[in-house]
């Protein structure tokens, strides 16, 4: 296989479905977009690894639900680890690419670098949001921090909120071919039971953490076995045909897959993008005073906001903000 087919299939999630098994799935490589995303800031190692796992949950889940404009994942929690937040905006048009951006926030003082990375979090929550835009209420599913991992947690929701078995195989990290530097891959699989008009689950809560549903508490006896056994396939993939390049995606479904009868779609490209500008940020500050507005005026007589996403910085006028703005700024 050429390099520029290898090179093809990174930031891309691809859609299949295994049809003996009423399972649906995807494998997603992230290659350019993690480089980007990281770059925007100076983030410890452990921080990394915690922001790229949850870029590459957010390209797979957010080519899943197809959402028309936004989709939004963030875990909050009261350890050194406050918040990671990531956004996947989905395609303009067809064939246009997907785009994520992501960030987290950490007490820099408190964290413990040597620590597994997971438990700097705490105790907190797991959320996902969906903004289908302008005029349109958003929805916000939120479940327990559980288990030993972002994915995990991901497992969880899709489980608990949805009702939806759902696995995650995913590895991330530093990677180098011959001849470049070093830099962050990321690559996974998604599996997801096809959704059913009455879910079957078993008596009151679950079998999970803390009484938190499971698969085997959502499916019958025959999707329990379809599912174990899709599994454990899952369970034989190796991390370098996760991560690639070396393995493209449709020629590891057939090695995992092929007795399931795998079918793919078009694959879907990814992008880093994010969508701050001026007028955003004018537009956040426009329910301020002037009072207000005073109280966020640095002693250079200037307002400053900096995207926690991409970095850019905004320098305004105090006078042309908020609901008593003498203009627009314009």
């Amino acid at each position: 296989m050429s390099l520029s087919a290898k090179i093809a299939w990174d930031d891309t999630v691809l859609p299949f479905q295994l049809d003996a098994s009423d399972i649906r799935g995807r494998v997603a490589r992230l290659d350019g977009v993690l480089e980007q995303v990281l770059s925007q800031h100076d983030y410890p190692p452990m921080i990394e690894g915690m922001v790229a796992e949850m870029a590459l949950l957010t390209a797979m889940i957010g080519q899943s639900m197809k959402t028309r404009w936004k989709l939004s994942l963030q875990v909050r929690g009261d350890g050194p680890v406050r918040l990671i937040a990531t956004d996947y905006y989905s395609p303009s048009e067809d064939g246009a690419p997907a785009s994520v951006r992501a960030y987290a926030s950490y007490d820099k003082e408190n964290i413990d670098l040597n620590a597994d990375a997971f438990s700097q979090i705490g105790k907190g929550y797991f959320a996902i949001l969906i903004d289908q835009g302008q005029d349109m209420t958003p929805y916000q599913g939120v479940t327990p921090i559980a288990g030993a991992s972002l994915s995990a947690c991901a497992e969880t929701y899709f489980a608990q909120s949805e009702q939806l078995p759902t696995r995650f195989s995913l590895t991330f990290g530093q990677s180098q071919i011959p001849g470049e530097g070093t830099h962050w891959r990321a690559g996974g699989v998604m599996l997801q039971h096809m959704p059913k008009a009455s879910p079957f689950a078993k008596g009151e809560g679950g079998s999970g953490e803390d009484g938190l549903l499971e698969a085997t508490d959502i499916l019958n006896e025959d999707e329990t076995e379809n599912w174990t056994r899709a599994n454990a396939l899952l369970d034989t993939v190796e991390e370098i045909e996760l991560i690639g390049p070396s393995v493209t995606p449709t020629d590891l479904l057939l090695r995992l897959f092929h007795e399931e009868q795998p079918r793919v779609f078009d694959a879907q490209p990814v992008q880093f993008g994010c969508t701050c500008s001026d007028d955003r940020v004018r537009q956040s500050l426009s329910i301020y005073s002037a009072k207000d507005i005073g109280t966020m005026t640095t002693e250079e007589g200037t307002v400053t906001a900096d995207c926690q996403f991409c970095g850019a910085h905004y320098v305004f006028d105090p006078a042309t903000l908020g609901f008593e703005a003498k203009d627009d700024g314009a």
